[in-house]
C-alpha cells in the first residue's frame, strides 16, 4: 500500500504533465493578454504555476518562508514558448526538494507567509497541488478568451470532440 507521500508525488507528477500540456497549448501571441487591467496577464498567470511549486517546496526545505530569499532560477520567461520548458525546470527542482521528505514530515509545522503555522501536508496538497489546479482553470479560460485552443486536461475540449448536432 502506498503512503500518503507516495500518492501525493504520483498525483503531482501526473498533474505537472497536464500543466505542461496547457502551457504548450497557449496562444503564441497572447503572453500579454489581460482582460482585467488589475489581473495577471496570460504570461504572468502561467508562470504563477511554477512559482507555487518553487515557493512551496523551498519553504518546506527551509522550514519556513523567508521573506528575503527567493527560490533559485525563478525569473519569469518572457515568451509563451519558454513557459513550458521553464515550468519543467522549476518542477524538477521542486521535485528534487520534495523527494527528501519522509512520511512523518507531513505533520511537521512550519511558518507560512502570513506568519501562521502550516503543516507540510497542507503545503503539498493545498498550496502546491490544488492551488495549481485552480490557476490552470483560470489560464484555460484566459487562453480561450485570447483566441487559443486549450488542451483537454480532464477530458476532451469541444475542438477535440465536438458535441453531436441536435436532431431536429
Amino acid at each position: 500500500m502506498k503512503s500518503e507521500l507516495e500518492s501525493f508525488m504520483e498525483i503531482w507528477e501526473r498533474e505537472a504533465a497536464k500543466t505542461v500540456r496547457l502551457l504548450e497549448s497557449l496562444s503564441p501571441h497572447a503572453y500579454d493578454f489581460r482582460p482585467d487591467a488589475e489581473g495577471r496577464s496570460i504570461g504572468e498567470l502561467a508562470w504563477h504555476l511554477a512559482e507555487g511549486e518553487a515557493y512551496g517546496s523551498f519553504g518546506i526545505e527551509r522550514g519556513g518562508f523567508p521573506r528575503d530569499e527567493r527560490p533559485p532560477g525563478l525569473e519569469r520567461p518572457r515568451t509563451i514558448a519558454e513557459l513550458g520548458p521553464g515550468f519543467q525546470r522549476i518542477h524538477g527542482d521542486a521535485a528534487e526538494r520534495l523527494r527528501k521528505l519522509a512520511p512523518e514530515d507531513l505533520d511537521r509545522s512550519i511558518t507560512s507567509f502570513s506568519g501562521k503555522p502550516i503543516t507540510v501536508r497542507e503545503i503539498l496538497w493545498d498550496f502546491i497541488l490544488l492551488h495549481g489546479v485552480h490557476h490552470r482553470g483560470q489560464l484555460t479560460l484566459l487562453n480561450r478568451q485570447a483566441g487559443g485552443q486549450p488542451a483537454g486536461l480532464f477530458g476532451p475540449t469541444r475542438e477535440e470532440m465536438p458535441l453531436p448536432k441536435p436532431k431536429v
